[in-house]
């Protein structure tokens, strides 16, 4: 009976892995091209991104920290905006998602885009690092990047999938249900983190072409990496599993680099 149930359970994760392999963009001038695993609808990751987003704006707003430099916000929204036109050339669809882009007022050196074009960029990554709009498209661009890819719903679904082996497992070796939370735990950690870093690494290229179709200087995306190194952003333990190493980033990057150049040139002379 075990080993029927068990034969089953494979059989039913490996009939929903191969369903729900796809690609969620086209591959651009850099390449990006991987079969992703989603086991859950785009319309559920964008619904809770979209509620997680109003409540940390609403955070921001209620501790008068919400778009407060006037300036700022509005050179975030520029690059932004002349970003998210260049989107359609990885996803049609995303040009008519409900994007969103907002500033809050904070000494870390963070962004981030949610899935469905919520944005959110801190203060402390321009100002603390200097950020030229070159630059400042590179990190945004990046982080739209995740949010085309939808990085967010591979990740979500991977942890699904591995919650569906501990379930079949769990049921037949009697696990509690302390036991099974640390399980998965020690799986997310074991399987889903090592996979981020080729997030990561596609979010960087995406993001590279972006920003050079909108006509930001491709070469602005190693000074940019240079500096968070300088500022000791991206070092230390808990950034190990989830971001390619300074050296690494900059390499891939600047190997990419002459693949966009012509798209920047063009965009250049056409502005």
């Amino acid at each position: 009976m075990a080993n029927w149930l068990t034969r089953t359970g494979c059989v039913l994760m490996l009939s929903a892995a191969v369903a729900g392999c796809v690609n969620t963009t086209a591959t651009g001038a850099v390449g990006a091209s991987r079969k992703q695993l989603m086991l859950l609808s785009p319309q559920e990751v964008e619904q809770a991104s979209a509620q997680s987003y109003v409540q940390e704006v609403g955070k921001a707003r209620s501790a008068g920290k919400l778009n407060t430099d006037a300036a700022l916000t509005a050179r975030v929204r520029n690059v932004s905006q002349r970003l998210i036109a260049q989107v359609p050339v990885f996803r049609a669809d995303a040009r008519s998602w409900k994007w969103e882009v907002n500033v809050t007022q904070s000494d870390d050196l963070n962004a981030y885009a949610m899935a469905g074009g919520k944005i959110m960029v801190y203060s402390g990554i321009v100002n603390r690092l200097k950020l030229s709009d070159d630059e400042m498209a590179a990190i945004i661009g990046h982080e739209i990047s995740h949010a085309l890819r939808e990085h967010s719903r591979e990740t979500m679904s991977q942890a699904y999938a591995q919650q569906m082996g501990l379930g079949i497992v769990g049921q037949l070796a009697g696990l509690s249900q302390g036991s099974m939370e640390l399980a998965a735990i020690a799986t997310d950690v074991a399987l889903t983190k090592p996979n981020s870093r080729t997030m990561e690494s596609e979010a960087d290229i995406i993001g590279l072409e972006l920003m050079a179709r909108a006509g930001y200087n491709p070469n602005a995306s190693v000074t940019l990496w240079q500096k968070m190194m300088q500022a000791g952003a991206g070092t230390g333990p808990s950034f190990l599993s989830t971001h390619p190493s300074g050296p690494a980033r900059i390499e891939e990057l600047q190997r990419q680099i002459p693949r966009v150049l012509p798209l920047y040139n063009a965009a250049r002379k056409a502005r």
